[in-house]
């Protein structure tokens, strides 16, 4: 019924970044659609309790219809990736069926979450775009199989940069960070390269 979502951040009443959330939304409706995107600041009212503390937005919608679910949010604390090899798998825009997603997430492992492969070059963990550091400067895989919001207004702050980034460039890389709408950019968050477990079949 609703095959696109947005995930937005809520802190203290405030609905975080949605300029970059309808950025997205209206290109949905450019490939999608032909009726009006929605309007994000006049359609999304926050609900009597949720009003204090981080709080989850999602903003499920078709070319016609919305609605809004929010929740408490609790940091997922992911502190290790199994990097595998994500075949043909394509997650241009936001949809709600994620099965492509969930069967690679399957394959973690021990692992907290996955970093996915495509065609040689490092993409996306299941829930998140991913940077590096190489001790002077951040980068993002620029084959992301999302461009996330977080990801979006970061390289327009110029915080980080775009670069193609194949698994055997990983060793050019001291740390990582996951980030997406629920987390932004925070050095509390940055994890060891040596975290990322890597077949070398991938190399």
């Amino acid at each position: 019924m609703f095959p696109l979502f947005e995930t937005i951040c809520v802190h203290n009443s405030s609905l975080l970044h949605l300029h970059w959330h309808q950025k997205r939304v209206d290109a949905a409706f450019k490939a999608f659609f032909k009726t009006p995107p929605p309007q994000l600041s006049s359609l999304i009212e926050i609900p009597s309790g949720y009003n204090h503390g981080w709080v989850k937005c999602r903003f499920l919608y078709n070319d016609t219809e919305w609605k809004t679910e929010f929740s408490a949010y609790t940091t997922n604390k992911v502190k290790n990736l199994n990097v595998i090899d994500g075949g043909v798998i394509e997650y241009e825009h936001k949809f709600t069926d994620r099965k492509a997603l969930t069967t690679l997430f399957d394959q973690k492992g021990d692992c907290d979450d996955i970093l996915i492969v495509k065609d040689g070059f490092i993409t996306d963990t299941s829930i998140s775009n991913i940077i590096f550091y190489n001790g002077k400067e951040w980068h993002t895989p620029s084959t992301p199989l999302l461009k996330g919001t977080c990801r979006e207004r970061l390289l327009n702050q110029h915080i980080i940069a775009e670069k193609d980034i194949r698994v055997r460039a990983l060793i050019n890389y001291s740390h990582f960070m996951l980030i997406n709408a629920m987390n932004d950019f925070s050095l509390s968050r940055v994890k060891k390269t040596s975290n990322l477990q890597i077949n070398l079949n991938l190399f």
